[in-house]
């Protein structure tokens, strides 16, 4: 097999753990599956000597690991945040915590099918951490938010009295929250089955003290009865590590089980962090849970964290994993608590998702909004496509370059082909020999093959968070024998590296923004043609509108974020298939929201213009945003 290197930031090391704690991660799932498929660097910024007693006391036992200074590393990896893992070849990155991780399973499991153990840590359809923070709360709590909130409370001085961070608190919240799983409703029918089984045998008594979460005195054959039924979940759970499906009952169901509602059925109580099943989401949160719980002491404000640190324990080949980097876990008794009471106290933690303000429930048309705007000089404003007649010569290119040569019908080929043209037309006018290209938002790499062929003497980088697209673009690279273009499978924020023109066709909701935050960052010129406007919303980067339209709008009523959810909505309503009159509105709510967008730029000193596609029938989403530094 190819070897791949693994590069790992090392800030410090303490007590059976590694700041970052990304690294700690990293090395901790490498014990897990037992892999040695990766040549692995831990990357310092200063001079690190190996011979310190200190060094290495956290690191995998068996793990062959080589020191570098930052200087070293690959030029790709330079422009990505570490975690990061190159080829050999050093044209395919893959950077940011979760795509690492999930790369280190598959790669493990290629080498030796029997470890199905490891490939189930991806989850249901193989999913777990799949998407972006921006766009799961979930992921964004596992990579950014836990590992963060645990260094700043572990830097923090041992005197200073610090409060439980907010995202562990949060963590607390979502261990206790119902799950869901797939087919959760044969095991819930399952749990009423065993709960009606219990009323019955142990009485309203006990009846009154399983719905009060309250245990039964010990000997009772209530008690028997209880952990019989609260091990139902447990069952489920550990059946995937033992490889022992959970026995299906013999006999059919009552008629009163089997018709009972979903509203009905009782709820399914939390083994591990997603739910019930163990997944790549525990061994993220483990290495970092384990030093907070260790230096916190007192426990018993999280019993469900608590609970939940100590079953993990019992997952076969975890506490192998831990011996051999030197994580010592702890154990401590079961603490008292009732999970409702819980979830009552600790309601105040938010998690992001309810909104905060009531002014995003909206009612009626766009009609007002625009009318709002328009009065106070505000109005969408297109300007002249600059070679609206400009075409590649499709037919004279390799059919690798092609869009068309892959599974596309014909009629969507030739739209591809145009949006192509507009979107190349305007990179080319402004690119210059030597300059670096960034395809942000890549797919396939239908912009970034093309611009990478047309324009042999520029670099151009493709970044896309889909492994399977981002693999199909490099194959079609390596078809053309293209050697000025590379490929990055990473999250937009793990891009750190700097460019001269970003390039992003039918960028999803925020990643439009994203992009032009990262071309501004750099001053570069960008060229992107945003999509999804109706899924716009507030997120932890962005806030809408950007206050851009207060530039001339000094006397009008504060523009709302509710108001720019209107627009947000209609903008999407441009398909073929809607009247033209709707269209023209949707057209036209399209063009305010970028006209947000292009004055929020022209604030960092940007000249930017709102351009239509030639021709408009190529896209829905048909609106270019293109912006250059003054």
């Amino acid at each position: 097999m190819t070897e791949e290197q693994l590069y790992l930031d090392y800030f410090k090391e303490s007590e059976g753990y590694i700041c970052p704690l990304h690294t700690s991660v990293s090395l901790f799932l490498l014990s897990y599956c037992d892999c040695k498929l990766f040549k692995v660097f831990l990357v310092s910024t200063g001079e690190v000597d190996a011979d310190d007693h200190l060094v290495g006391k956290a690191l995998p036992e068996d793990l062959e690991v080589q020191f570098i200074p930052r200087c070293q590393l690959p030029l790709l990896v330079q422009s990505c945040s570490l975690p990061a893992i190159i080829e050999k070849n050093g044209k395919f990155c893959r950077a940011g915590l979760s795509v690492v991780l999930r790369h280190i399973i598959k790669k493990t499991y290629e080498a030796d099918s029997s470890k199905k153990e490891v490939l189930e840590l991806l989850g249901f359809k193989k999913t777990c951490l799949k998407a972006c923070a921006e766009v799961s709360q979930w992921t964004r709590l596992c990579e950014i938010s836990i590992p963060l909130a645990v260094e700043r409370f572990l830097g923090a001085s041992p005197e200073q009295h610090q409060p439980i961070p907010p995202d562990i608190l949060l963590l607390e919240k979502k261990l206790g929250e119902p799950v869901r799983v797939h087919n959760d409703d044969k095991i819930r029918r399952q749990k009423l089955k065993q709960q009606k089984a219990v009323e019955k045998n142990a009485g309203p008594t006990f009846a009154k003290r399983m719905a009060d979460n309250y245990s039964p005195e010990e000997g009772t054959t209530g008690e028997i009865q209880e952990q019989s039924l609260a091990n139902l979940e447990l069952r489920v759970a550990f059946s995937k590590l033992t490889v022992h499906e959970v026995p299906a009952a013999t006999n059919r169901e009552p008629s009163h089980i089997r018709k009972a509602r979903a509203s009905d059925l009782p709820s399914l109580e939390h083994i591990f962090a997603e739910g019930l099943f163990f997944t790549l989401a525990d061994m993220v949160l483990l290495p970092c849970i384990h030093p907070f719980l260790k230096h916190k002491r007192n426990l018993s404000d999280l019993p469900l964290i608590s609970s939940w640190y100590q079953r993990v324990q019992e997952v076969p080949g975890i506490m192998k994993a831990a011996a051999k980097s030197n994580m010592q876990f702890f154990q401590f008794a079961e603490l008292p608590f009732s999970p409702n009471e819980w979830l009552q106290d600790s309601c105040a933690v938010s998690d992001g998702s309810e909104e905060d303000h009531e002014d995003n429930q909206f009612i009626g048309g766009p009609r007002p909004t625009m009318t709002k705007l328009m009065e106070n000089g505000i109005e969408a404003k297109f300007s002249p496509h600059p070679c609206p007649s400009w075409a590649l010569d499709w037919n004279s290119l390799p059919a690798a370059v092609n869009p068309g040569e892959g599974k596309m019908s014909s009629d969507r080929a030739l739209r591809k082909q145009q949006q192509l043209n507009n979107l190349v037309s305007i990179v080319m006018r402004h690119a210059k020999p030597g300059d670096k290209i960034v395809d942000f938002c890549s797919g396939g790499g239908h912009v970034g093959i093309v611009l990478a062929h047309v324009l042999p003497s520029c670099q151009v980088v493709l970044i896309e968070n889909k492994e399977l697209s981002l693999v199909r673009a490099k194959e079609r690279s390596d078809e053309l024998g293209l050697n000025n273009i590379w490929f990055i499978q990473a999250n937009l924020d793990y891009f750190k590296g700097t460019f001269n023109i970003g390039v992003a066709l039918h960028a999803c909701v925020v990643a439009t923004d994203m992009v032009i935050e990262h071309c501004i960052q750099v001053r570069a010129a960008f060229v992107i043609c945003p999509c999804c406007y109706g899924f716009i919303q507030n997120t932890v980067k962005f806030t809408f509108p950007q206050r851009a339209y207060q530039i001339l709008g000094w006397n009008m009523t504060p523009f709302t974020d509710g108001e720019h959810m209107v627009l947000c909505r209609f903008a999407d309503q441009t398909a073929v298939q809607l009247p033209p009159k709707r269209r023209l509105i949707g057209k036209h709510c399209m063009g305010l929201v970028d006209l947000d967008r292009a004055w929020a730029a022209e604030r960092c000193n940007y000249s930017v213009q709102v351009i239509s596609m030639e021709p408009e029938s190529c896209s829905p989403k048909n609106n270019m945003v293109v912006g250059i530094t003054i």
